[in-house]
């Protein structure tokens, strides 16, 4: 029998709700519990608050499959193995079973005839060799040998491969053991290991033991309440069960290609030039109609998680041309995409309409983007041609890039045309002080963690400063920023904080800020040096991003902090401030969201 994507995660659940695990429903691509990412990464990020701590309403024993997207490595999609988007099955223990249970179970799904039938002897184990720091995990490897894992399957790795940190610089964190299935390749050399680039060893799941708190100090405290976070992803699982080479050659990609192949009459196997764009085109469609059809889905833009849409579908596009595509064709995919994954994620069904009409606007922006960059070609074309060393500087590449959208493989491509070439490395030279330029720029944004500089984030901004005032008379001294993010829509603020806030807390909060905004206090800015703005009193963190001088608000005689703007004139603009919700963002820092009415 062939196990398909959808057996496995119906045999997932079936196996851990027989072993009294409630299953939940998996989140949203856009995180809730993580501001350091723009999507969903792995499946704990929507659990994080319960790892935490937090009482979860199912209970301590948890199932679940999640969709998930990792964006770091975009332009080493087209290989036959690396995605954007992937499914990821868990299973978690809140404070109950912890190392014997969960790997005597993990063992047994593997293993066991009923679920997996993989023979136990095709599977090696790896656990934290342990350091100067931690101990040894001997415990997982004896479970490994009572299971009947032999010791030359057992291998000890280090922190780099064994580890699971903490979220933030403190919390919770621990050793883990990661399960690997021989693929029966022979060894690339006396130190193949499982982790091994060669392929011999493929990782099909990852047992996390949370059993540690990293301190301020950077020890380690053994945990009260000991977590188990698990993960195993669907696709490459699917993939190996299945004996095929590539995560593309699964039921869950041949339906997309073949909608490519239909539109291009290019036959996908036969060319690994057309093999690379057909898999580009495949995985991109698939996460832009995930993303588009999300119960919080964004649409393209030019910031944050709709930049990375917008970056995937022009991508595809782009490698559409490449097949001798014109013209729009995502819809087509995308059709497909929905089909495929309706059951699981119904809001893909039910957000079908959105899905296609985004994506067709955006490629109809991007196709009136290339005709503006192709017009610009041609004015530089003359003088382009006067050039002996037939060659387009860098810098003339990127200016098409930056001031018109012009991807670089495109200028190449009409170079060629006219017996050009395009100087590659000076446009990387070129992208690089862009991308330095831009890192400045977005740590100046972080700062007050502005979206944009509207009206109405600017309202937002001012009241974030009245409500880190307002923190501290409630809350005590101890209140420490650790972080915003500003939209025109509502504002989030991180601050180091221990407990939960009291509903009281959190009305005084709400009533201070209400407070300062009917008395419509005046907004003043100075610039002056750090040193000097401190022994005024202004709140000042993250040192390291402020220069020599500094910029320094004033909300009349409530609020003094270093910032770089902007703000309202007087506060009696920004309307009624509501707290939306306060919760763990992750160890001692809590998270208040808020609006204004």
């Amino acid at each position: 029998m062939i196990l398909t994507a959808d057996d496995l995660r119906s045999k997932y659940l079936e196996f851990f709700v027989s072993k009294g695990h409630a299953p939940i429903s998996g989140k949203s691509l856009i995180p809730e519990n993580d501001p350091t990412v723009l999507f969903t990464t792995a499946g704990m990020h929507p659990l994080v608050p319960y790892l935490l701590g937090e009482p979860h309403p199912a209970g301590k024993r948890l199932v679940d499959y999640q969709k998930c997207i990792r964006t770091g490595d975009i332009e080493s999609v087209g290989d036959p193995s690396h995605l954007t988007f992937f499914e990821m099955l868990g299973n978690w223990s809140l404070g109950d079973y912890f190392k014997q249970e969960a790997i005597s179970m993990s063992f047994e799904f593997l293993t066991s005839r009923e679920w997996l039938g993989i023979p136990a002897e095709k599977l090696s184990v790896t656990c934290f060799a342990g350091d100067e720091q931690v101990e040894r995990d001997h415990e997982s490897a004896r479970i490994w040998r009572s299971l009947g894992i032999p010791e030359e399957r057992i291998y000890f790795l280090p922190r780099e491969d064994n580890w699971w940190g903490p979220a933030g610089e403190t919390g919770p964190c621990g050793p883990d053991s990661e399960m690997f299935i021989d693929t029966g390749k022979p060894a690339c050399g006396p130190d193949c290991r499982p982790g091994c680039p060669c392929g011999k060893y493929f990782e099909v799941w990852n047992d996390v033991f949370m059993e540690y708190n990293k301190q301020a100090d950077g020890t380690y405290a053994r945990l009260a309440r000991r977590n188990v976070d698990t993960g195993m992803g669907i696709e490459r699982t699917i993939a190996m069960l299945q004996g095929k080479g590539s995560v593309y050659e699964t039921e869950v990609f041949v339906p997309i290609i073949q909608a490519i192949e239909r539109l291009s009459s290019v036959s996908f196997g036969r060319d690994e030039g057309s093999d690379r764009s057909i898999r580009i085109i495949s995985d991109h469609v698939r996460t832009a109609a995930f993303i588009l059809g999300d119960q919080k889905g964004v649409k393209p833009s030019n910031l944050g998680a709709g930049y990375i849409l917008r970056r995937l579908i022009r991508r595809a596009l782009r490698h559409g041309r490449k097949l001798g595509i014109e013209g729009k064709f995502l819809e087509g995919p995308a059709e497909v995409v929905i089909e495929i994954y309706g059951k699981p994620y119904p809001e893909l069904s039910a957000n079908r309409a959105t899905i296609l009409e985004e994506l067709s606007l955006e490629q109809e922006r991007f196709l009136k983007t290339l005709k503006v960059g192709e017009g610009e070609f041609e004015k530089m074309l003359p003088n382009l041609l006067k050039n002996p060393a037939k060659v387009i500087p860098g810098r003339v590449a990127f200016r098409l890039y930056d001031t018109y959208g012009f991807p670089l493989e495109i200028t190449q491509e009409l170079a060629s045309e006219h017996g050009l070439t395009v100087d590659v490395t000076g446009f990387n030279e070129a992208f690089g002080k862009h991308q330095e330029l831009s890192k400045v720029g977005a740590e100046r944004t972080f700062k007050g963690g502005l979206a944009d500089h509207s009206e109405m984030t600017t309202r937002l901004h001012t009241a974030t400063h009245l409500l880190h005032k307002a923190l501290h008379l409630v809350l005590g001294d101890d209140v420490r920023q650790m972080g915003s993010n500003i939209t025109p829509e509502r504002l989030r603020f991180d601050f180091y904080h221990p407990n939960k806030m009291s509903e009281e807390e959190i009305k005084r909060v709400e009533e201070i800020v209400n407070e300062e905004i009917k008395a419509d206090l005046p907004v003043s800015m100075k610039i002056t040096t750090l040193d000097e703005a401190r022994r005024e009193g202004a709140f000042a963190f993250f040192d390291e991003k402020y220069g020599e001088k500094v910029k320094v608000y004033s909300i009349g005689d409530f609020s003094k902090e270093v910032c770089g703007g902007p703000h309202v004139e007087h506060t009696g603009v920004l309307g009624r401030f509501k707290i939306t919700k306060e919760q763990s963002s992750s160890a001692g820092v809590r998270r208040i969201r808020a609006v204004l009415e």
